[in-house]
């Protein structure tokens, strides 16, 4: 993100929505639970009523995208956590009791939730609609108000749900807001009251730096370079068919796909083979499959072409899973591809790949694997294949990482009970279901004092019997 001003219209359309957004939090600070389910209930029929009008612009948007995926991917986890959060949400919003130190009762303690106000949610391409829905849910249940800023990669699909929002939100509820980096980075200087990003560590950095000016609290949902590590002994086809599904979701273009992937010394041929296996299964024809995503812009194609070349020249050995042909290349379509020798000079071992290539390591001992990832910035999620409860536990309590999922990829972010978020690089502060709720919320601290109390014994004029009483609070 570098400085730069957006035309005076979009500008002005930007101010006015945050200020009628911003203005309705105030007049209405506390909105009822009820209220809150109907903005949940709202939000869920918006999903439901035009599922095949957002699968298809997010195809548009992507070249191809398979309507299946969409759904699967985009669609039904987002409504998944509407339905977590309308089934706990009055238990979340109630008061919770605390604690009272013996010297001040009978004064009781309470925690009470109460909404931040407006909140800004920047959205990133790669799931357009499960990612500002995800956040947007947690806006919404803890009683805020919303402004949305959608990617200008996926235009389309900003276009439906800004459409869509007018429909089924009052204009002081919820604006979605289109427009390029411009305007997503006047979005970010604005004063929200929170402000979740979702995108690339570097452009995290920015945002971070925009919303220090206002002292905006920020959530940072950002990647990282994700390690999977296969165990000695763990079934290598077992395993290659759960890392090969989570690598291929979308192309790979996922935050939590694994980045690069861990096998014992002497198994990378027998990975290789077994992955072969699975892509042929699961995407024959690569080129003309309606299965496999395709890659989102050329800018992302290149840069993807261009790791694979890096690799090459730096000894490299990327292995094709599949054919890529011309049609491939002209519609985007860029094999699952893996790449045999890697090491830290290539740019696929330092960047985030964001797409379907899959750098395998070897190791002799698996805490040289844990020693290599400890090294780097700490991932937002980690996967382990292994069958041995003592050496699972071993990597839990030796790696730390944003999420884990054991035997399987992604799986983590499904879960609407944990929390989901990255841990110093790979981001900042947690949302998802119980969790999201309270990143949205100010846990309000109050103490009410009983009729009959003795904070008086401690005031001044401090006398005898003051020393006797601070005698026994110091004993």
């Amino acid at each position: 993100m570098s400085a730069s001003v957006p035309l005076v219209d979009d500008q002005v359309r930007l101010n006015d929505a945050f200020a009628r957004i911003r203005q309705a939090s105030r007049a209405d600070p506390a909105p009822p639970v009820g209220e809150r389910r109907r903005r949940l209930d709202a939000l869920a029929a918006l999903l439901h009523d035009n599922m095949d009008a957002l699968c298809a612009a997010v195809a548009a948007d992507f070249g191809h995208r398979s309507q299946h995926e969409t759904r699967l991917l985009e669609i039904f986890p987002s409504l998944e956590g509407i339905r977590h959060a309308r089934r706990h949400l009055a238990q979340w919003s109630k008061p919770q009791r605390r604690a009272v130190s013996l010297w001040f009762q009978p004064g009781r303690a309470e925690v009470r939730p109460q909404p931040l106000g407006c909140v800004g949610i920047i959205a990133p391409w790669n799931y357009p609609v499960y990612l500002a829905i995800g956040p947007l849910t947690a806006a919404f249940a803890a009683g805020n108000r919303a402004l949305v800023k959608m990617s200008e990669f996926t235009p389309s699909t900003a276009t439906v749900l800004a459409d869509l929002a007018r429909r089924y939100f009052t204009a002081d509820e919820l604006a979605i807001v289109e427009g390029d980096l411009a305007v997503a980075e006047a979005f970010s200087r604005l004063p929200f009251d929170h402000l979740l990003f979702t995108g690339s560590t570097a452009v995290g950095r920015h945002v971070m730096r925009a919303a220090a000016e206002n002292l905006t609290p920020v959530t940072l949902e950002l990647g990282g370079k994700s390690p999977a590590i296969i165990a000695p002994g763990y079934p290598i086809d077992k395993a290659a068919a759960r890392i090969l599904a989570g690598k291929c979701l979308n192309a790979g273009q996922t935050c939590i796909a694994p980045d690069y992937l861990f096998v014992p010394a002497g198994q990378e041929e027998a990975f290789v083979d077994a992955a072969r296996r699975i892509v042929s299964h699961s995407y024959p024809d690569l080129a003309g499959n309606a299965d496999y995503t395709a890659v989102v812009n050329a800018r992302h194609y290149e840069r993807l072409t261009g790791y694979l070349e890096n690799a090459r020249m730096l000894g490299g050995k990327p292995v094709p899973l599949a054919e890529d042909s011309p049609v491939g290349r002209s519609h985007r379509r860029l094999p699952p591809t893996l790449i045999l020798n890697p090491n830290d000079n290539m740019r696929v071992m330092r960047d985030e790949i964001f797409g379907p290539l899959l750098p395998v390591l070897t190791y002799e001992r698996l805490d040289d694997a844990l020693d290599y990832i400890n090294r780097h910035d700490r991932p937002l999620a980690l996967y382990l294949f292994d069958d041995d409860r003592a050496r699972i536990e071993h990597v839990l309590d030796h790696t730390v990482s944003g999420g884990v999922t054991v035997n399987d990829t992604i799986l983590h972010i499904a879960q609407d009970d944990l929390p989901f978020g990255g841990v110093g690089p790979s981001g900042m502060g947690h949302y998802h279901g119980r969790e999201g709720f309270m990143t949205f919320s100010k846990l309000k601290p109050v103490f009410r004092q009983s009729r009959i109390n003795a904070i008086g014994l401690f005031n001044p004029p401090y006398g005898k019997r003051f020393e006797r009483l601070i005698k026994v609070l110091l004993r």
